[in-house]
């Protein structure tokens, strides 16, 4: 497995990640703990070393596999987890990033890994109700104690960022960013980042399984699919996007590769300080993504993609509006 270095001052790892969330959380179905910690276990052998949770999967029970899975192999892996939520019997009940909360989730999840110092800490989303400096502060404090080694934020704004890396460095972002979804682009993410040496972590680097080519307009989401509440997964919605699975695929087929390498291939060649983080409950999903590290898109197929994909109008928001609040602030 190729390494990246997540800007310049997180750690080294693998160039293709793991996003746990979708093993026990919102897709509406739950592989058994044991079947989990064997996939992750899994990546491991196959070269990937940076592995992502938060407290709100479950909520709880994600970390717990995460941890199960990576503590006998904890000096080759970096484990990524996220405070930022308030989570009341059982529920997501609005954000809460007052610093004594964040203190007690780092406590908290490093009891539910069973390790010692969790390597990067995300805020998960922005809180308007606390000034950011008073977030970076606070990790900055359990930075200083030894609990966690980076800072990390999820979906902020470009100025937010900027503020919160002047209290403590910010060293990784972790942002929605695939084919279908370019904000970083726009919206000064990706600028921020050359400009402070802070490292992109893609999360749903293949549109929540829609880039693979093994969803359409006629799939039935299982209950409890959270993707049943956003707009770009009603069929209507989906029957338009086609287009940009079309595109990668016939890449795909002049080089022997399938959509979802593609796609990921696109996000690897875009700045070698990108992570992306694909998630998969089979094995053989796992190793199709791994062995995206390894193809190489030449400057001719990135143009053919990028005049494809810029003409391609994408049906739908990423969330619903209440969800899309809470990014970008």
């Amino acid at each position: 497995m190729k390494t990246r270095k997540l800007g310049s001052i997180g750690p080294d790892v693998s160039a293709i990640g793991f996003g746990c969330m979708g093993l026990d959380f919102g897709y509406g179905t739950k592989v058994r703990k044991e079947d989990g910690v064997a996939l992750i276990r899994a990546a491991v052998d196959r070269g990937v070393t940076f592995f992502d949770t938060a407290e709100v999967y479950g909520p709880y029970t994600n970390e717990e596999m995460v941890g199960e899975a990576l503590r006998p192999v904890r000096d080759r892996v970096a484990i990524a987890t996220k405070f930022g939520f308030n989570i009341v019997d059982g529920e997501m009940q609005g954000l809460n990033s007052r610093p004594e909360q964040i203190r007690a989730v780092a406590d908290a999840s490093l009891k539910r890994l069973g390790i010692d110092v969790i390597d990067v800490l995300y805020q998960h989303r922005v809180d308007p109700a606390v000034p950011i400096e008073d977030v970076a502060g606070t990790v900055k404090d359990l930075i200083d104690a030894g609990k966690v080694r980076w800072f990390g934020m999820s979906e902020p704004a470009a100025e937010t960022v900027r503020r919160a890396h002047a209290v403590q460095p910010v060293a990784m972002l972790q942002n929605e960013y695939s084919m279908w979804t370019r904000g970083p682009e726009t919206n000064g993410i990706l600028d921020t980042c050359e400009a402070l040496g802070i490292g992109l972590v893609p999360y749903s680097p293949l549109g929540k399984g829609f880039l693979t080519g093994a969803m359409n307009a006629s799939n039935q989401l299982a209950e409890g699919d959270f993707r049943a509440r956003l707009p770009r997964f009603t069929p209507e919605a989906m029957e338009k996007n086609q287009a940009l699975v079309d595109l990668l695929k016939r890449v795909g087929d002049s080089k022997g590769a399938t959509p979802a390498q593609i796609a990921l291939a696109w996000l690897l060649s875009r700045k070698p300080w990108i992570v992306p983080i694909p998630g998969t409950t089979k094995l053989h999903r796992l190793e199709e993504n791994i062995a995206a590290a390894d193809v190489e898109l030449s400057a001719s197929e990135l143009s053919e993609l990028q005049t494809a994909a810029d003409a391609i109008v994408v049906e739908g928001d990423r969330y619903p509006p209440e969800l899309m609040a809470t990014t970008g602030r």
